[in-house]
């Protein structure tokens, strides 16, 4: 069959998503390697350690209300086919791929996930498992992971469709192109990558393909290196390959705990790396020279990872994958810097390999040369640099069908430089039009009246970035009595670091209209001073204000809980509506304040309700959940004059999220 490109739609088991939290995004990240803190790391090597992290994912704003419960739902796809191979996207995921199904072995190249269901790893809080996803902008699990991104239908010049997914990131106010094609008689896919920095100023850039791989026992990873990256107590050091700490970390299977390795690939080695079964058959993928990084990630074998990879798919699952990834450095403790009006572009492609089974599990120099032959007989590093080279014009002209519009943030920042004079970004893609998101943001761009929102109505849209601050700052001159321009400028002057200026901004919109957005932005100015109790008081305002939010509800027990107001929480929890108490972040949190208020009998029965809490958004890295099991342990060891022994006791499975223990 001729390579086809169908839209349609899948009917599976979802998690409702339930929108967006009502606040911005203020919080920090759990962080990544400020600095080279190892010796062993060269100068050159250590450079952009920690370089290019940003603070917080304002002006987002968390996806953090879904579920956890399935319901049938019919999911939007874009497939790609030919007689070889069957590739599945989610154009309501970022485009992610989630399926690549090997037609001729009838097998999944890549882990499946059979369900769409969030979980707390991204940026944004949500984020699904399975596939690969295409991480632009941040260290991280995208801000688009969860998102419907501009999708659109174009051709090679030898008439082979084109599946286009674009985006613009708000951050660092970048454009991420994808164009993937499957050509008749090509036993790989294809991904023509584009990133485009069209700004006056170096911008720190950051791309990794995260691919999910199936687990299979006894599988290998390949990759043309030596030696690897890894994080420790004491910063990224670089360990060897294939043989460390006594295992041979290239079997998923050998590492007992969650763990990064990202490879050291020699500048004149191809880019590629395959996960290989007993039988020598796997996924490889391969890029062109600007995809320099490739990493490993496992979940461990311990009771967290097995935990988790239950969490990320339908309930009773035993399917468990592994993740290789590409990316633009080294490792994912660094962005590299981007220079201004520049646009960076590279090849990658997806396919099966079968090599000999008795070289990919022999010595490990016999298992990198068996690899690459098989790949270089697939497809030579020269003819995807060719392939890069044929399809650039494409690549830059306009796409013949639109199928999905994303966000109007890319609309409003061309009309912005249509206004200013600039040139507009990426003139060949289809931004559509500005919504309501963006209405503010156009009546400050225009001078004309600023929109009517109500004090307790969810602000649409928050903004980051000097020129729009300026603009409000301006507007302050002739709508100083407006709440609304006082709350966005003190929001935009908090995150950029004027914290001074902005508690002053806050506190004037409070002083014009009491809203519970100024309040929780005070709350931060508050505890950004260690002023505990204050950002407390601050955040019971607010959330009196708008009863029943589950945002504020959730930052003022969090808050009261930090000032050490355990009772105060409790008496807030129980006065919310059903609805908050159903949830689970919320009921965790009221465990909390309880056992700490003394209430250990209470604690520990909520905690181990119908076989244990679920909080449908608990992070990767979380254990506050065994943590509070263990203090109750702890208490009731206490209180029968016994010893405690943390180590000789198992949580509920349930309960135990730890990726260390």
């Amino acid at each position: 069959m001729r390579s086809t490109l169908q839209f349609t739609k899948m009917k599976m088991p979802a998690a409702a998503m339930n929108g967006e939290s009502s606040l911005p995004a203020l919080c920090t990240y759990h962080g990544m390697p400020e600095e080279n803190g190892n010796s062993c790391l060269s100068e050159h090597e250590g450079l952009y350690i920690g370089y290019g992290n940003a603070a917080s994912s304002f002006p987002y704003r968390m996806q953090d209300l879904y579920s956890r419960e399935l319901t049938d739902t019919d999911v939007r796809i874009a497939v790609l086919e030919n007689d070889y191979l069957r590739a599945v996207f989610y154009p309501d995921m970022g485009g992610k791929l989630a399926r690549l199904y090997d037609k001729e072995k009838k097998r999944d190249l890549l882990f499946f996930n059979p369900v769409i269901r969030p979980c707390n790893l991204a940026l944004r809080n949500a984020w699904t498992s399975g596939g690969v996803e295409f991480n632009c902008g941040e260290a991280g699990h995208h801000h688009h992971t969860c998102d419907t991104i501009f999708t659109a239908q174009t051709r090679l010049c030898d008439g082979t469709p084109v599946l286009r997914f674009y985006a613009y990131e708000r951050i660092r106010k970048c454009v991420y192109q994808m164009d993937f094609f499957l050509p008749t008689d090509s036993k790989l896919l294809f991904a023509r990558m584009r990133l485009c920095n069209p700004n006056p100023y170096v911008t720190p850039a950051y791309w990794w393909s995260n691919m999910a791989v199936p687990e299979a026992p006894g599988s290998r990873v390949i990759v043309p290196a030596d030696s690897a990256y890894t994080s420790l107590p004491e910063g990224v050091t670089l360990v060897p390959v294939p043989l460390y700490n006594g295992i041979d970390i290239t079997y998923p299977t050998n590492n007992p705990h969650a763990v990064d390795y990202f490879f050291k690939i020699p500048d004149q080695s191809r880019k590629f790396e395959a996960q290989l079964d007993r039988d020598g058959y796997g996924l490889v993928q391969a890029s062109t020279a600007r995809l320099q990084g490739r990493k490993q990630f496992v979940w461990g074998q311990g009771p967290g990872g097995d935990r988790w990879q239950e969490y990320l798919t339908a309930d009773g699952s035993a399917a468990r994958y592994v993740e290789i990834q590409a990316g633009l450095a080294h490792t994912q403790c660094e962005h590299l810097p981007m220079p201004p009006r520049t646009t960076w572009e590279w090849l990658e492609a997806y396919g099966a390999m079968q090599a000999d089974p008795a070289k990919i599990h022999g010595d490990w120099e016999d298992a990198k040369c068996a690899a690459e032959a098989v790949l270089d007989r697939m497809i030579t590093e020269a003819q995807m640099d060719a392939i890069l080279a044929e399809t650039a014009e494409m690549a830059t002209s306009p796409a013949q069908t639109m199928v999905l519009y994303g966000d109007g943030w890319a609309a409003l920042e061309n009309e912005r430089r249509r206004n200013i004079g600039a040139e507009l970004i990426c003139p060949h893609l289809n931004f559509g039009r500005t919504d309501e998101e963006q209405a503010f943001w156009q009546a400050l761009l225009h001078g004309t009246a600023l929109p009517d929102y109500a004090p307790t109505e969810i602000p649409p849209s928050w903004m980051a970035e000097p020129y729009w601050t300026t603009k409000m700052e301006e507007r302050t001159a002739t709508d100083g009595k407006n709440y609304y321009l006082w709350l966005q400028l003190g929001m935009s002057l908090l995150t950029s670091g004027r914290h001074r200026e902005a508690k002053e901004a806050l506190e004037r919109s409070v002083h014009l209209a009491p809203n519970p957005w100024a309040y929780y932005g005070l709350s931060k100015c508050a505890s950004l001073a260690n002023e505990t109790d204050l950002a407390a008081t601050l955040l019971l305002s607010g959330a009196c204000l708008r009863p029943g939010d589950l945002s504020l509800a959730r930052e003022a027990l969090g808050a009261l809980i930090a000032a050490g107001k355990y009772r105060e929480a409790v008496a807030f929890y129980e006065s919310q509506p059903a609805d908050v108490r159903a949830d689970g972040r919320a009921t965790l949190l009221y465990v909390c304040a309880l056992l700490r208020s003394g209430n250990e009998e209470k604690a520990e029965q909520l905690l181990l309700r119908d076989g244990g809490i679920v909080i449908a958004d608990i992070r990767e890295g979380e254990v506050l959940l065994t943590d509070l099991w263990f203090e109750i342990q702890e208490r009731k060891a206490r209180a029968q004059g016994i010893p405690f022994d943390r180590n000789a006791l198992t949580p509920p499975k349930r309960l135990d999220f730890r990726m260390k223990a």
